[in-house]
């Protein structure tokens, strides 16, 4: 029923192919318009629309090392570098699981 077409890039003016498969999932969902762009553009056109997340330098409470962290610190609460956040959360779900499993042996 479907067959590949060739389609122009409405952003660069590259030919790219629209194929079978692709027309079948637009029909599923209900799309009506063919896509505009190739993959390559779209990709940019969504990572231009992403804003860039400002990252804080600060030090690790629990090393003393280097923590960047998508917030901005503040001293009423600790800051961890990456390695001793994901020791700390294997601590705190270690005692879960060994009550889960404590659970099923009762």
């Amino acid at each position: 029923m479907y067959e590949d077409k060739t389609l122009a890039c409405r952003d660069c003016g590259s030919e790219f192919i629209f194929t079978a498969g692709e027309q079948e999932f637009y029909a599923e969902r209900g799309f009506l318009n063919e896509p505009q762009r190739c993959k390559p553009c779209r990709d940019a056109r969504k990572a231009a629309a992403k804003a860039e997340r400002e990252m804080f330098t600060t030090t690790c409470d629990s090393c003393n090392g280097v923590a960047v962290v998508p917030f901005q610190p503040q001293n009423d609460r600790p800051v961890y570098c990456s390695e001793c956040f994901a020791k700390l959360k294997e601590q705190r779900d270690a005692p879960s699981d060994e009550r889960a499993v404590m659970g099923d042996l009762l």
